[in-house]
């Protein structure tokens, strides 16, 4: 049934609903759709008022590496932590290694999990939810891999979001040598079948449309909220933290307010 939306949730946006089910506030479902060669899933935590018949802004929460849709709901207790807020969180399957992105060769099926997120599921959630289906109406979130998805996805999709936060996720894909970028090639081989995220060599192009540190202006007039680790050893965090740091730079160079907070520890939720 639909949840107070405009359109079928089994057809809207071009993808079908081959599985639901609700527990509590939690809506599940798992789609058919051409840009997955799998069949993805989504948790939908909806507010407790929800049924007063307004609507709501959305939250985007993206996992990180080699975990999937049921993360924040398993491990981070999401249910309890976002009791009292009065926004939908939308927290859908993004790859174990599929970097928000579609990819430049998978040899694995379709594994195109930014047209998924950005031309498919999104219009989904605003057919089938009582959304506020415009920018100023949405955030995106996440961790590790997921909060560089986030930063991508707030910058690539300008008119989009109207708030990010990065958690330990990585903000620069080329420094460090281009750690970042080869280390989303290498991570993403095995689901993509031999195929990589970027290419080798890279696709510079694609590169730098998804690099957060290159598109610093994208940023201008958005809620912007950073976190990082400061565990230098940490194997992700040693990474992560002076990527933050330079994007962090970028930012003040160009007079856009964040705010961006370096706590102790390593890589993990925080």
């Amino acid at each position: 049934a639909v949840l107070g939306g405009a359109a079928s949730p089994a057809h809207a946006s071009g993808l079908k609903v081959i599985a639901h089910q609700t527990t509590g506030r939690m809506e599940y479902y798992r789609f058919s759709t051409s840009c997955i060669s799998w069949t993805p899933r989504v948790n939908i935590l909806l507010p407790k008022n929800y049924d007063n018949g307004c609507r709501f802004p959305v939250l985007y929460l993206l996992h990180g590496p080699s975990e999937n849709f049921s993360k924040f709901d398993r491990d981070d207790d999401i249910r309890n932590l976002a009791g009292s807020d009065d926004l939908i969180i939308v927290m859908p399957d993004g790859g174990a290694a599929g970097w928000y992105c579609d990819p430049v060769k998978s040899n694995a099926g379709p594994q195109k999990w930014e047209t998924f997120h950005i031309e498919e599921l999104i219009p989904w959630v605003d057919a089938t939810f009582r959304t506020f289906p415009e920018q100023a109406g949405r955030a995106v979130s996440g961790f590790s891999m997921g909060g560089f998805g986030a930063l991508k996805y707030t910058a690539k999709y300008y008119g989009h979001f109207a708030s990010v936060s990065s958690h330990s996720g990585p903000a620069s894909l080329r420094s460090i040598n281009g750690a970042v970028a080869h280390w989303a090639n290498a991570s993403s081989t095995i689901d993509l079948g031999g195929g990589t995220v970027y290419g080798t060599p890279w696709d510079e192009a694609r590169v730098s449309a998804d690099n957060p540190v290159e598109r610093i202006e994208s940023y201008r007039g958005k809620r912007i909220f950073l976190v990082s680790g400061t565990e230098a050893f940490d194997v992700n965090e040693g990474f992560v933290l002076p990527t933050q740091r330079e994007f962090a730079a970028a930012l003040d160079r160009a007079g856009i307010h964040y705010e961006r907070h370096e706590e102790p520890g390593g890589h993990f939720v925080r």
